[in-house]
């Protein structure tokens, strides 16, 4: 599945701080702290740029989280981050939030990247989920408890769901495509909004 593209969003103070700075030289002099949180999907570009910027500025502390993007923008429009790491669509309800706390924001659209259903490599029986299948796997309404009920001829064997959490920009737009607006997503997944959790989850998990 591919989406569209992934931003990083700035408080137009930091913006200001960086712009102000023109040369190598002049970042040698900057001194403070830039906060970044948000999607895990952004976070190892994010992480890259954060690190060269260290190089450039070191008297500068740059910190980068990971809280998913509906987590990060929590923190961003309460004006607890300079930057926030984005792999949807800021919502109308995180802009309001935004001007209610007079968070200026600017977005930045730095990828595009596509969502993968992953496998633990035991799994020999599956070489393509059609949407159909995928809805029998992840939504509530469905009664779907072994890969037997998903697809004839597949084992009576228990599937286990490892997902990103509620906050994720992935979580998101995942529900839009596969529950849309009349249904919802399991809740006896196995969530985090840290993708190196589940890919151990998945790799360990036969």
């Amino acid at each position: 599945m591919t989406r569209p593209f992934i931003s990083v969003f700035l408080a137009g103070v930091t913006l200001a701080l960086t712009m102000a700075a023109g040369s190598s030289q002049d970042y040698r002099r900057l001194r403070g702290a830039i906060l970044i949180d948000g999607s895990s999907t952004v976070y190892p570009i994010t992480e890259a740029v954060a690190e060269e910027f260290s190089s450039e500025a070191p008297r500068v502390k740059t910190t980068v989280g990971i809280s998913g993007t509906g987590g990060g923008f929590k923190r961003f429009a309460a004006g607890e981050t300079d930057v926030s790491n984005a792999s949807r669509a800021i919502k109308a309800k995180e802009v309001d939030a935004c001007t209610k706390s007079g968070v200026e924001l600017i977005e930045i659209p730095v990828a595009y990247d596509g969502l993968t259903i992953v496998l633990n490599k035991a799994n020999d029986w599956v070489d393509h989920l059609t949407v159909d299948e995928l809805k029998k796997i992840y939504l509530a309404s469905s009664s779907a408890k072994t890969w037997s009920d998903v697809r004839a001829g597949w084992p009576d064997k228990t599937i286990k769901v490892y997902s990103p959490g509620t906050d994720s920009g992935t979580f998101d737009y995942f529900k839009e495509v596969v529950a849309g607006k009349t249904d919802s997503i399991r809740s006896d997944m196995q969530v985090s909004e840290d993708d190196n959790v589940l890919v151990r989850g998945v790799a360990g998990d036969e």
